[in-house]
C-alpha cells in the first residue's frame, strides 16, 4: 500500500519558485554530467521505505500550504562528513501542482496517506492557471 511524505519547503515562496530552483539544479546537473534526478538529503530514514517507494511522492508545504508534489524515485543511506547517517530522498525532476490544503509547521518529516493526500490539479480538471495566491486564498476561505 502507497505512502507518502510531507516536508516543509523552507526559503521558497512559491511553488512557481521551486520549479525554477528545480530547473536551475537541473542545469547544473546536466553541466556536470550528472543524472536528472533531484535528491533532498534528512536526518531520519524512513521505516516504510518500501510502501513509498511503491508509488509514493513527497508532497511539499510552501509557506503553510501543500501546493506540489514529486515522485519520489529512491531512498538511499547515506553518511554525512560528520559521520551521521542521512536519508537521501532522490526525486524526479518533475514538479506537479496539487489542490491547496494548509498544514501546520513542523520539523523533520511526516508519512502522509494516500487517501489524505491532496489531489493533483489537472485530475481536478481545472485550477492550475489559477495564480497561486488566488488558489492559497481560495483555499484559506475554504472554497478550494
Amino acid at each position: 500500500m502507497t505512502i507518502h511524505m510531507l516536508k516543509l519547503c523552507v526559503g521558497v515562496d512559491s511553488a512557481d519558485d521551486l520549479e525554477r530552483w528545480i530547473d536551475l539544479r537541473q542545469r547544473q546537473r546536466a553541466l556536470n554530467g550528472e543524472a536528472a534526478e533531484q535528491t533532498h538529503t534528512t536526518r531520519m530514514f524512513p521505516k516504510q521505505r518500501d510502501e513509498i517507494l511503491d508509488g509514493g511522492s513527497l508532497y511539499w508545504v510552501i509557506k503553510g500550504m501543500v501546493l506540489a508534489r514529486q515522485r519520489i524515485l529512491d531512498l538511499r543511506p547515506v553518511t554525512g562528513e560528520d559521520g551521521i547517517s542521512r536519508c537521501q530522498i532522490v526525486m524526479e525532476p518533475k514538479l506537479i501542482r496539487t489542490e491547496t490544503q494548509p498544514k501546520r509547521a513542523f520539523q523533520g518529516w511526516r508519512y502522509l496517506k494516500a487517501s489524505d493526500a491532496p489531489r493533483d490539479l489537472d485530475a481536478l480538471g481545472g485550477g492550475e492557471d489559477l495564480p497561486e495566491a488566488f488558489r492559497r486564498e481560495l483555499a484559506e476561505l475554504g472554497l478550494l
